[in-house]
């Protein structure tokens, strides 16, 4: 048992949300595993980025009243495993080549090629091994919540889709940002209103919105941000011709396209006594730095100033 308690909206998840990921690695891993893999694994998944998924998860869960806490647990990190399993993919010499994330060595450069992907793949299973092991105490929600999970990282409109689309020579952008990046927030605004007992629809569309808006700040990040700010290497994207909004359309119009974003979701969030503090975290979370270190600044940089919802 993780959690019995509600992640409170303005509070600080972190702690469960690391319980939850180091939990789900002592679940997968038997003394008998390789110490190579194991490593890799510890390496791709902590220290953590911003946890802004398995955060917006069990946000969306406690503002729509909670009803199954550790189903919320569960998927939160199941995510976030999903999310950190596509980042050591992304980062392979075959995709990015990336040197850094989050300020260290890409696993690649640590563990070599081979067990970087073999530690991919272990990630994706050990999320839905993970989320299964607790599905199966309600499954007819649990499994529910595995298919949003499974479709969210899939080869039609989800993560997987949105990777393949970088080898394409015309992009679109919509699209794109929607399957590489939106997918896993549609995922965690929806399992966090299933977890509830609640229509997802409408927190599904938050999350659509939120992905977008996460992406262009993402896509300035890269255009105008450094090495030492971000814990990557900037202009990766640009000089690999990934789909940037910012390479597309400017500075000027992804900046415009981002605060239109997020007055969006101001409006999509459902009304309730929560709706203010979730608002205002987002906002935060957007604005002001937890979507990445640094990113605040470089929104600055590129002369924006952060309007309250």
């Amino acid at each position: 048992m993780i959690s019995n308690h509600q992640a409170d909206v303005v509070g600080d998840s972190d702690k469960l949300i690391e319980h939850a990921l180091q939990a789900a690695m002592d679940t997968a891993l038997s003394p008998a595993a390789p110490a190579h893999l194991r490593g890799a694994l510890d390496a791709a998944v902590f220290p953590g980025g911003s946890r802004m998924r398995p955060k917006l998860c069990l946000k969306v869960s406690y503002v729509c009243g909670e009803r199954h806490p550790e189903l919320a647990t569960r998927a939160a990190a199941a995510i976030e495993l999903l999310h950190c399993a596509s980042l050591v993919h992304d980062d392979l010499p075959c995709f990015d080549n990336a040197a850094l994330r989050r300020g260290r060595p890409t696993v690649h450069r640590l563990f070599g090629e081979p067990i970087a992907v073999l530690a991919g793949d272990a990630l994706i299973v050990m999320a839905f091994k993970y989320l299964s092991l607790q599905a199966a105490l309600t499954p007819e929600l649990g499994a529910r919540m595995i298919e949003v999970v499974a479709e969210a990282v899939g080869p039609s409109h989800g993560l997987i889709a949105g990777q393949s689309m970088e080898a394409m020579t015309h992009v679109p952008i919509d699209r794109y940002h929607h399957y590489k990046t939106g997918s896993l927030f549609v995922a965690a605004a929806t399992c966090g209103a299933l977890a509830s007992d609640v229509d997802p629809a409408p927190w599904s569309k938050v999350g659509e919105l939120l992905g977008h808006a996460y992406q262009i700040a993402d896509d300035i990040a890269d255009t105008v941000g450094r090495a030492e700010v971000l814990g990557k290497l900037p202009a990766v994207d640009t000089q690999l011709k990934r789909p940037s909004i910012v390479r597309g359309e400017g500075l000027d119009s992804a900046a415009a396209r981002f605060y239109a974003y997020l007055e969006q979701i101001g409006d999509t969030v459902p009304a309730s006594p929560h709706k203010r503090s979730f608002v205002n975290w987002l906002n935060h979370a957007l604005c002001k730095g937890v979507a990445g270190p640094g990113k605040a600044g470089l929104i600055q940089q590129a002369a924006l100033d952060c309007a309250p919802l």
